[in-house]
């Protein structure tokens, strides 16, 4: 089964079970500040967790793109991916455990849709603790089902415990599903989900807790939390399109439909076998793929933020591709074998072909010529340390591989211990610069977060009206303490046209505008509202926010109910970001 086939399949099952088939989200999270990466199909979704109105219904499907960034350093093995497709279906406040799990059931064992032999199905289940019982209805349920009581695992919250995203928000146990991958009659009658040759392929979260804050003014400790039952109780699935295609054809992850043109390709410039380097391989084609996606859906390479990440990727996948011997600029040409594999589900890849090739070759060009100056330094060296190691890794992007090889041809001896603890010390500092940037979920800044949001509708209507009817968002990004709005428009702002858009913005929130929301057929919305995005990006049915007669907006995210909530709008700053596109960097107070 291709990875076309399955995704088909999936949406297709679903639909006939009464969900809305709703398109994947962007790879730029459009109304969470705290994470740079939507990590999962439910990322876009948490309003409609916490009770807000989909316009699909209460009961929907996708498949959406994912990018998880904490397992850079694991890609390699046989299960880390950077990018992955997820495959989901949600119930916000509809069926619940009973149906979820007989419809993941029939998924997965019905003749008509996966086939799996059910003899070689295990599950597991939350056990319970002081916050929550145990998950007695998934229990009875899977057992009224077939599955045996020895196959079901009761398993505690680090297992079978889903969210929040953040420090508080929906979460709830869950039920995984592992199937059996060795040989069919050496499957155990008990299962141990320890046991490599079981693998998880489904995981179906039962959001009926909100974990929140006891009230009181005490110091922040872990037993001030209290999980408290959620009105409306929520279904959230979550299916790796790419390890279930690998599991159905009993192959590799990285020899499915959608990697193996590019490890073909790497074979081909390299003149290397995979399965002589498969570490190297796997890193390459894992990585250009998630910068592929990632430049597609409008992040380009800088030293911050999300622009950081994907040129962290990018080197990588040339570091890599130096230890294998690589020809020069053989990123754009696996970049290629991304599109062309990728491009019918994810239009955006050929939409934005050029813009990506050019992207991609710039970086690597860049770097390419940083190690060219760390090969020159190295040359200089008479011996060689793990201070110095670490040096030509961070100032030069030397993996410790080709360090290691090259201390080799000149007889030097690395301390690799030494090195190590550098690196350590790299990371501690690191994750300390950035630790508020991925702790916390929507929930925690919601009140700043649904201001600024409303406030990028008031400015891109202000940049239409003052500068030209001719600009769209090009990008934005929210924090709890500013917010960054990217637009086209040819040249820089005079300090008279930066008064102006900022004037025409307080002027309107001071007018007090109530903010409406109306759902329709996106045809419909079509005709009146200007989008900046791709059109597939939306579903069949929209939101159109309206805040007035002055801005007109689809959007998917929180919005204040009148303009005069925001505050007062202050620009700290107008730049370029690239040719033709221009940055404005702006407070609410």
């Amino acid at each position: 089964m291709t990875s076309n086939e399955l995704r088909k399949k999936y949406l297709e099952f679903f639909k006939t079970k009464g969900h809305t088939v709703i398109p994947s989200a962007s790879l730029v999270p459009e109304n969470d500040p705290t994470v740079l990466f939507t990590t999962a199909g439910m990322h876009p979704l948490v309003p409609f967790l916490l009770g807000e109105k989909h316009p699909g219904g209460n009961k929907v499907t996708s498949c959406q793109k994912c990018i998880r960034t904490g397992d850079i350093d694991e890609v390699g093995d046989a299960t880390h991916l950077t990018f992955f497709e997820m495959l989901g279906n949600w119930s916000f406040g509809d069926y619940f455990k009973d149906r979820a799990i007989e419809m993941s059931l029939e998924f997965l064992t019905s003749k008509e849709w996966l086939g799996l032999d059910k003899n070689l199905l295990a599950v597991s289940v939350f056990e319970g603790d002081n916050d929550a019982p145990f998950d007695t209805e998934a229990f009875e349920k899977w057992k009224s089902l077939g599955i045996s009581e020895e196959r079901i695992a009761r398993l505690p919250k680090k297992n079978n415990w889903w969210g929040p995203a953040g420090e508080t928000g929906p979460c709830g146990p869950d039920t995984e599903m592992f199937y059996w991958t060795g040989d069919p009659k050496d499957v155990p009658e008990s299962f141990h989900d320890d046991h490599p040759l079981w693998v998880e392929i489904w995981n179906d979260v039962f959001m009926q807790y909100n974990k929140k804050l006891k009230t009181g003014d005490q110091k922040l400790k872990t037993d001030e939390y209290e999980f408290a039952p959620l009105a409306q109780k929520n279904v959230d699935t979550g299916m790796g399109l790419e390890r279930v295609v690998s599991i159905l054809n009993k192959c590799d992850v990285y020899q499915i439909d959608t990697f193996k043109p590019l490890i073909d390709e790497i074979e081909k410039l390299s003149g290397k076998k995979y399965q002589d380097y498969t570490k190297e391989f796997r890193i390459i084609a894992d990585h250009i793929k998630a910068s592929t996606f990632m430049i597609a859906d409008g992040v380009m390479p800088s030293n911050t933020g999300q622009g950081y990440v994907l040129r962290r990727l990018i080197r990588r996948a040339v570091r890599y591709g130096k230890l294998i011997e690589m020809t020069e600029k053989f990123v754009a040409e696996i970049s290629v074998k991304v599109i062309d594999t990728s491009g019918d589900a994810y239009s955006e890849l050929k939409k934005n072909k050029n813009i990506i090739l050019e992207e991609i070759g710039k970086e690597e060009e860049k770097f390419t010529a940083a190690l060219d100056k760390g090969l020159k330094e190295f040359s200089k060296l008479t011996h060689i340390d793990g201070v110095i190691a670490f040096d030509l890794y961070q100032s030069y992007g030397f993996p410790i591989e080709l360090t290691e090889e090259l201390s080799q041809e000149r007889g030097f001896i690395i301390d690799i211990h030494e090195f190590q603890e550098e690196f350590k010390k790299h990371q501690e500092l690191s994750r300390a610069s950035s630790a508020g940037v991925f702790k916390g979920g929507l929930a925690d800044h919601s009140e700043i977060s649904t201001k600024y949001h409303t406030a990028t509708h008031l400015l891109l209507a202000a940049l239409r009206e003052i500068l030209s009817p001719d600009i769209y968002q090009k990008g934005s990004n929210i924090t709890a303490e500013r917010m960054r709005f990217d637009f086209n428009y040819p040249q820089k702002l005079t300090t008279e046209q930066i008064t102006q858009i900022e004037d025409l913005v307080n002027k309107k929130i001071q007018e007090d505008i109530p903010v409406e929301i109306i759902t329709m057929p996106k045809t419909e919305a079509l005709q009146f509202v200007k989008v900046s995005f791709d059109q597939s990006k939306y579903g069949d049915m929209v939101k159109v926010y309206k805040i007035g007669d002055f801005s007109i907006e689809l959007c998917g995210g929180p919005h204040v109910e009148h303009t005069n909530q925001i505050g007062t709008f202050h620009i700290v700053k107008e730049e370029a970001v690239s040719a033709g596109i221009r940055r404005i960097r702006a407070t609410v107070v």
